[in-house]
């Protein structure tokens, strides 16, 4: 009989922590591979709680546990997980470690799967829990794993090519380019465990990972320019391997733990953010020189070729078409009171199929109307469905996998027939005028993220409001929708030094927001592209954002008196751009809608 309850599911978990002798156990919301999105068989942390947050973390003893979530999940998690089961922790302001510390039992042996975790969260949870006299232990299977009586298996899926035509570079050129950096930092290999790296690197993608097109595999590369790439190989067809060729050798992805002992008495690279403790381990106890590095993969990939850029383009004008057939269906059902949020976001994704090429969506789609829009990350759920009522605020982000791009865009709609209360325009212009003081900043080569971050809260600071959000992530090309390392962000811990600078070729959102709990969430959410910028008399290089994605924003949201001469002027060049790109792709009542959308303010 299988456990029902989240209530019955802790219980066995705590059952399986006695018979193994643990007095605990730690759960983060991840795979072997440090995914963002993991596989069914991967979502422990959801299967013991509830939660369907993207991140977040359990820690269970004996007789009490809690769960970490950051800002963006305050809401959520409160919905979704049972407060008398679970303490509600916010981080980064409570450390795991230190409630860890404090509630466990002295002596007490807490568990962790060296599988799931950084080498640095585990030597500071370590180092933590010993000097409170408990101890951190590696298990050798996952507990949780050996009560989940109807766990999902891996994804069999088949791998498949991504287009070299799309990707702008072959797979063995990506791969000798690694293979002359190893030469040339006097390494034998390097370990890539990150998923989309691995797709990126060898020009293949996946089915395996919702919302993300990945295959679940390893790859290692060497200084000979040969490859190891680590997968069940009923997933590699037959024009897979023929493309890859003789220099990439294709194993099981079983043999990947024991594999590392081959590289005995040689120098491997891996990147201590993007691959988990147990690989470290694995290749110091085989005899390898272990060297810490960022994934070589990373930076390439984050800098789209110039195929990779018009992909996207591509990408993002038919998905515009899409969000703008939404858009005018919305304006006409929505303040007839009969949409609720899960038919609008079924209503998005059908306008994105009927465009042509749609892969996947890029992510689950926030669909959050009222109180609902105010929660960051809202997932909607038959629990949670609320009807669009008429006169109120609905946020929809949204986004798809495309051959040649991945979208993410959020527009935030007044669902009529009245006219929207002064302080949810106010808040919306101020909003808007930080997406586009933003957009419009031009910047000096060698800027990062988080200076520019300042810009789009300007408005929003000075009303003393803020978002507990970055302002911009990176974005893959049929990869995965949040990409590193570029970010628009407040500095880490404070501090700005060691962010990526801004690069040509880059892609990230620019989607400043602001949320009355309760009540309301507004977002406003375009792609834009790092280029090369000139300017008149200008010293040294210089850059800016082109905007890729094309779809009106909501008038009838805006206080125009607010806007200034140079922000009416951005507006109605971009509508112009919107209704020049997509007023082709619609017809009849739609395209009608949109000239009127676009007219210029």
């Amino acid at each position: 009989m299988l456990m029902q309850t989240h209530e019955a599911r802790l219980a066995a978990l705590r059952k399986e922590l006695a018979r193994r002798e643990l007095d605990g156990f730690v759960i983060p919301l991840s795979d072997e591979h440090l995914s963002e999105y993991v596989g069914a068989y991967a979502q422990r942390l959801a299967w013991l709680t509830g939660f369907g947050g993207s991140a977040g973390s359990v820690a269970v003893l004996k007789d009490t546990a809690a769960i970490f979530v950051d800002g963006r999940y305050t809401l959520q998690v409160r919905d979704q997980v049972d407060g008398k089961l679970y303490e509600y922790k916010s981080v980064p302001k409570d450390s795991m470690a230190d409630w860890l510390a404090v509630k466990a039992p002295e002596g007490a042996q807490i568990g962790f799967d060296p599988w799931l975790h950084t080498q640095a969260w585990v030597e500071k949870a370590r180092w933590r829990l010993e000097k409170a006299g408990r101890s951190l232990v590696p298990v050798k299977s996952n507990p949780v794993d050996a009560v989940w009586q109807d766990q999902p298996e891996p994804s069999t899926a088949p791998a498949f090519l991504q287009d070299e035509a799309l990707a702008g570079r072959s797979s063995a050129n990506k791969r000798g380019e690694m293979a002359e950096w190893l030469k040339e930092e006097g390494l034998d290999a390097v370990v890539i465990s990150a998923l989309d790296s691995v797709a990126w690197t060898l020009n293949i993608r996946g089915s395996d990972v919702d919302r993300t097109p990945v295959a679940l595999s390893y790859l290692t590369v060497h200084a000979d320019g040969m490859a190891d790439w680590f997968i069940a190989p009923e997933k590699v067809p037959a024009e897979v391997a023929a493309a890859l060729g003789n220099a990439v050798r294709i194993r099981p992805r079983e043999e990947f733990e024991a594999s590392l002992a081959e590289f005995d008495g040689k120098s491997v690279a891996t990147d201590p953010a993007r691959s988990v403790v147990a690989i470290f381990e694995a290749l110091e106890a085989g005899g390898a020189k272990v060297v810490p590095h960022d994934d070589p993969a990373v930076l390439p990939k984050a800098t789209k070729t110039a195929a990779e850029q018009e992909g996207h383009r591509a990408a993002q004008h038919r998905d515009g078409a899409a969000v703008s057939n939404f858009l005018h269906w919305l304006s006409v059902e929505g303040p007839k009171g009969a949409v609720d949020e899960l038919s609008a976001a079924a209503k998005l994704e059908a306008f994105r199929e009927a465009c042509g090429d749609l892969r996947d969506l890029s992510f689950d789609t926030i669909s959050g109307s009222g109180p609902n829009g105010a929660i960051v990350h809202y997932r909607v759920s038959e629990e949670t469905n609320r009807a669009l009522e008429p006169n109120s605020v609905y946020l929809v982000d949204s986004g798809g996998q495309y051959p040649d791009g991945t979208t993410d865009i959020t527009r935030t709609v007044w669902i009529g027939p009245d006219t929207a209360p002064a302080e949810v325009k106010d808040r919306y212009t101020r909003v808007l005028k930080g997406h586009i003081a933003l957009a419009t900043q031009c910047f000096p080569k060698g800027t990062t993220g988080s200076q520019l971050d300042t810009l789009a809260r300007q408005h929003l600071w000075a009303a003393g409001i803020d978002y507990a959000h970055g302002t911009g992530h990176g974005v893959g090309s049929f990869l995965s929708v949040h990409e590193g390392p570029q970010r628009i962000a407040k500095p880490r811990g404070g501090q700005a030094g060691g962010e990526q600078e801004l690069l040509p070729g880059m892609i990230l959102s620019n989607e400043p927001g602001y949320y009355k709990t309760g009540e309301y969430g507004i977002r406003i959410e375009n792609l834009v592209l790092v280029e090369k910028r000139t300017i008149q008399g200008m010293e040294g290089e210089w850059l800016g954002f082109e905007t890729l994605t094309l779809a009106p924003i909501d008038k009838a949201l805006v206080d125009q008196a607010q806007l200034t001469r140079s922000e009416v002027d951005w507006w109605n060049a971009y509508h112009a751009r919107v209704s020049e790109v997509i007023g082709p792709q619609l017809t009849g009542d739609a395209l009608a809608w949109l000239e009127e959308a676009c007219a210029p303010i």
